[in-house]
């Protein structure tokens, strides 16, 4: 008995050991004619097992791409497709550039700064004041996740005030909304099922 372990390496694992021993075998095929059936043999297997991308462009391009790949490029054949080069098959990607935003504080992230200017902008009146306590709860929570103690509000207000260079402030009324809004969306919500149970008991 023979291991996959101890087989030859698959370039392409998806389709599995028998399409490799198809591929291996038409590399062995002395007559170009009857290879270059043997391949469109292949591919017609190959495009078999992925029915659901019949309908995508290139699709055809594609398996006659993994057919070189599978072949190591080694296979003498007619391709219908340009197929990809060996030495653009093995080019990695050239790298992304890291956006380098400056935050005056790194935990509460860009976005939040976002945010805290646009609110400046807004007119003075309850969306405005809703807007500043759902800014001052999620400061509250980005400054817990860096952390782990507890966070006063007045460390949150000081923030608020220092990021939006002196235009938002933690009032009485916005401590109520942040309130409001904390237990509107943390409070346990009562359990129905077991009501009804309870309910049920009594007859």
């Amino acid at each position: 008995m023979q291991y996959n372990t101890q087989q030859k390496r698959m370039s392409l694992p998806e389709y599995g050991r028998s399409i490799q021993n198809m591929v291996d075998y038409a590399l062995t095929i002395k007559e170009r004619s009857e290879r270059q059936r043997c391949a469109n043999t292949i591919i017609n297997i190959m495009g078999n097992m992925f029915p659901h991308l019949r309908d995508v462009p290139d699709f055809k391009h594609k398996l006659w791409d993994h057919l070189a790949i599978m072949s190591d490029f080694q296979l003498d054949i007619d391709y219908p497709y340009e197929i990809i080069r060996k030495d653009n098959f093995v080019t990695k990607p050239d790298p992304i550039a890291y956006p380098h935003t400056p935050m005056i504080y790194r935990h509460y992230g860009h976005t939040l700064e976002v945010l805290i200017r646009k609110a400046c902008e807004f007119p003075e009146g309850n969306e405005k004041n809703n807007l500043v306590a759902m800014i001052c709860n999620h400061m509250k929570k980005d400054y817990m996740t860096w952390n782990k103690d507890t966070v006063d509000d007045r460390k949150i207000a000081e923030d608020l005030y220092e990021l939006s260079d002196g235009k938002l402030q933690m009032t009485d009324e916005i401590l109520r909304l942040m309130s409001e809004r904390i237990n509107l969306y943390c409070r346990p919500k009562p359990n129905l099922n077991s009501k009804n149970s309870n309910q049920r008991k009594k007859y």
